[in-house]
């Protein structure tokens, strides 16, 4: 079988289009991310994701909705403790990551058991996408990019200097809110194929590869954004032909490149 029958079966085409789009996303708001420090709130948000669909599992409702409005207002809540000078914010990410994952297993435990929807969400599956997963990541996914383009500029200004963005009259607190509600959306559409354990990866991973390369911030963003899709094509491609999991060879494509562009930038300073 070629490379290119393989996208002939439905799971597979489900796959490459949500996989690619929540790939892109998570790659141009890593770079943010990743410069304001606060690159953990992937892991710390992906974590609540996790413990909020335990319970809608529990409770019978439909996981991504239920997620959703859940991991928004714990990335406004980290992204506000994360600005505030008196807060330890690495703290707050490690007490709330471990909180959430700490009840979702208790949950899980006490009612439905480690079903195999569960496990999909946790470590991420490609036939676990439905048609109904897809519409709506590629609808949220296009939303996200849209509404980063739109506000480039002034997510620019707050990453690099907030201070500097508050007194030419950016309003950061809403440019930090829109920071957050985009990175929580992101990291619910992607643990259906990358699993809570791994979806971070997309968020780190882009992006420090782009600015081992690039020092422009433009360049570091598109850089990131080829970089996500081509790992997720190579990853979901190695995933099919070794039978390994998506997440997994997701994350290694990512590291490979990670490292191959850590070489480049050595030999570059000689």
């Amino acid at each position: 079988m070629s490379l290119l029958d393989m996208f002939s079966f439905p799971f597979m085409q489900r796959a490459l289009i949500a996989g690619v789009l929540v790939s892109l996303c998570c790659a141009l708001l890593g770079v943010s991310l990743v410069l304001k420090r606060y690159s953990m709130i992937g892991d710390g948000l992906s974590h609540v994701s996790f413990g909020a669909l335990a319970v809608a599992v529990a409770l019978g409702f439909t996981p991504l909705y239920f997620s959703i409005p859940v991991v928004i207002l714990a990335a406004f809540f980290l992204l506000r403790m994360a600005s505030h000078p008196r807060w330890n914010s690495d703290a707050a990410i490690a007490v709330m990551s471990a909180s959430a994952l700490a009840l979702g297993i208790i949950v899980i435990s006490l009612t439905t058991g480690m079903t195999t929807d569960v496990d999909n969400y946790m470590f991420g599956s490609v036939l676990a996408m439905t048609k109904t997963d897809v519409l709506l990541s590629v609808g949220l996914s296009i939303a996200v990019l849209v509404l980063f383009i739109l506000f480039y500029h002034k997510l620019f200004a707050v990453t690099f200097d907030e201070n500097f963005s508050a007194a030419t009259g950016v309003r950061v607190s809403r440019y930090n809110t829109l920071l957050a509600i985009l990175t929580a959306l992101t990291i619910v559409l992607g643990m259906r194929m990358m699993g809570a354990m791994l979806i971070s990866s997309l968020v780190i991973f882009p992006a420090l590869t782009a600015m081992r390369l690039f020092k422009s911030f433009r360049g570091v963003v598109i850089c990131s954004g080829i970089t996500a899709v081509v790992c997720f094509c190579a990853g979901l491609t190695v995933s099919f032909v070794c039978s390994t999991p998506v997440g997994a060879s997701v994350v290694a494509a990512n590291l490979a490149l990670f490292l191959l562009s850590c070489l480049a930038a050595a030999i570059r300073r000689r």
